[in-house]
Formats: C-alpha cells, structure tokens, sequence
C-alpha cells in the first residue's frame, strides 16, 4: 500500500452522508412543513419553498465536510452542488416546483454528456469526476465503466423528466428518494463482475459499492 492511499481518510458513513444527506433533509423539511390533504396548493409551494432551501443549506455543509472530514471535494459534488444551488434559487425565486424537480435531469444529462464526450475522445471521464482511482482496476475497466454509467444516466434523466410530468409532486420526492437511490446502488453491484474482471480489488470494490456516482 502506497503513503498516499495509507492517509486517504475513509469513512463509509461519511460518505453516505455526504452523498445522500442533503436529499433526506429536504425529503423531511418538505414533509414537516406539507399541509395535511391535497387541497391547500399555497401550503404545498411554501412546504416546498422551505424545503429547497433546507436542501440547498445542506448541500452546502456536505461540501464543506467532505473537504473537512474526507480530504477532498470531487469535481462531481462540485458539480452537483452548483446546480442544485441554480435549480434551487429559481425554486424560491419563482415559486415553482419545477425547478427542483428538474435538477436531477439537468445533473443526469450533464453527467451523461461529459461522461460521452470522454468516450468520443478515448477518456474515461468517470475517474476524473469520481476523483478515484480503484486499486487495479485497469484503463479499459475504466472505460466500460464511464460508457454503462454514462447511459445509466441518460436512462434515469429520461426517467425522471417523466415522473416530474405524470405524477403528483409527493410521489415525484418519494421516487426520487428511495427509487432513484436504490436503481443507482443496484446498478453499482451489477458492475462488479465486470471491473472484478478487469483487475479491480476487493479493497476497491468495497470504495465503489459505499460511492456510486450520484447527483
């Protein structure tokens, strides 16, 4: 083992935290302050309103503990966090759901586009937005890994645009938080085999299933 990876900080809850604690604040800020009922839409906004703000508050102390706490901010979380603060703003600035209800699509196909164009040029630019480098995994284990994540994405951008246009707002949150999350983790274990093959180590293989890629 190398001096660099011997000092990596390594926290398998701090990462969870960090990845997915901000969705769960506004997921519980959204549900504190919904009305009872579906008849009070002024409520509804304004439950929505406070939650996008918790979200943005949150996503912003996620950044600082993972510089913190992790060592590190990935130009992923970098990225993530610029766009639910954009998304975020025009929600409050406008009153309008569907801002923050379309960030994840904005995210997804970002993600799917940069991760594309690095293929186009024969890059693997999920390394490079994870910044990880899995114990053995070789370059053309990279490779299959950013072209199966980069079509994951635009499968869940095309997935998520229409769950915003089709189902009530609470649903949209509840799909979001617990569908999206598990798809993601499922899709992770469903690699394994694959970057197993290409060198990967168990090391390793225990970082990738504790930090998939995320919006």
């Amino acid at each position: 083992m190398s001096v660099d990876a011997a000092k990596k900080p390594k926290s398998s809850w701090l990462n969870l935290v960090v990845d997915f604690g901000p969705l769960l604040v506004f997921f519980l800020a959204y549900r504190h302050f919904s009305p009872e009922g579906d008849g009070n839409s002024i409520a509804t906004v304004t439950a929505v309103i406070k939650g996008t703000i918790a979200f943005m508050v949150a996503t912003v102390a996620a950044l600082v503990v993972s510089k913190w706490r992790l060592g590190h901010v990935s130009p992923m979380l970098w990225l993530t966090t610029v766009l639910i603060l954009g998304f975020g703003a025009l929600t409050v600035v406008f009153r309008n759901a569907i801002f923050i209800q379309l960030k994840p699509t904005a995210v997804y196909l970002m993600f799917s586009a940069v991760l594309f164009v690095g293929l186009w040029r024969g890059k693997a630019m999920l390394k490079y937005l994870l910044q990880a480098a899995f114990e053995g995994l070789d370059d053309a284990g990279w490779m299959i890994l950013s072209r199966n994540w980069a079509w994951f994405f635009l499968v869940l951008a095309v997935l998520n645009t229409v769950l915003v246009y089709t189902v009530s707002f609470d649903t949209w949150l509840q799909a979001k938080l617990w569908g999206f999350t598990v798809l993601s983790f499922l899709f992770t274990f469903s690699q394994l085999p694959m970057v197993l093959k290409h060198g990967m180590g168990e090391s390793a293989k225990e970082e990738l299933v504790e930090n998939p890629p995320h919006d």
